[in-house]
């Protein structure tokens, strides 16, 4: 009876996550995704999130100037009851020009409920860490590359001085920067719009 009880809630925990993550697209009246408009809803919410950054994290915008490369997922979802997932979109900027499009996804097991988002910046601290990530033809974090989670200190500021990590991530919800989490197992995969 154990095992009939968990398929259900499996069954539904990942129908209740498709379908939250299915709205995460825009579409045309034809079903299919309108890549411009997609390209668009992507850039805009790059620009609103590093600009919130900026606002709200003492330091990012240094750290951002820093780095070789930043990439960028403005809206994050993640649903589930016991079997999860995340989903976004996002853009790399490689000095503030456009590089190409992404995707992030991850799966979990275990205690949760509901559905959430979040903004994730990714940053390449290094041309070696960069270069790894654009010759990959899928790049996963804590594989190909530890990700560190940036903390803020007390002051409310990024202390650069010891975010010294490759690969760097902030993370952002309605609520602010959060530091204790981890991406280990997150894809990235490139996208073609």
């Amino acid at each position: 009876m154990h095992k009939r009880t968990f398929l259900i809630t499996s069954a539904a925990a990942l129908a209740f996550a498709g379908a939250a993550l299915t709205g995460c697209t825009t579409t045309t009246t034809s079903g299919k995704a309108d890549a411009g408009a997609v390209r668009t809803e992507i850039d805009n919410g790059v620009d609103s999130t590093l600009n919130r950054l900026y606002a709200e994290v003492k330091g990012s915008r240094e750290l951002v100037a820093k780095s070789n490369a930043v990439l960028v997922f403005p809206r994050v979802l993640a649903a589930g009851l016991v079997v999860g997932g995340e989903y976004g979109k996002g853009a790399l900027r490689v000095k503030s020009e456009h590089g190409g499009y992404y995707s992030m996804a991850s799966a979990s097991v275990g205690l949760q409920a509901g559905a959430q988002s979040k903004a994730v910046v990714l940053l390449f601290m290094t041309q070696e860490a960069f270069s790894k990530f654009g010759q990959s033809k899928g790049w996963t974090a804590g594989v190909d590359a530890s990700v560190a989670v940036i903390k803020v200190g007390v002051n409310g500021e990024v202390d650069t001085a010891t975010a010294n990590s490759p690969v760097q991530a902030l993370v952002l919800t309605n609520a602010g920067l959060m530091a204790n989490l981890t991406l280990e197992g997150t894809k990235v995969s490139r996208l073609d719009l």
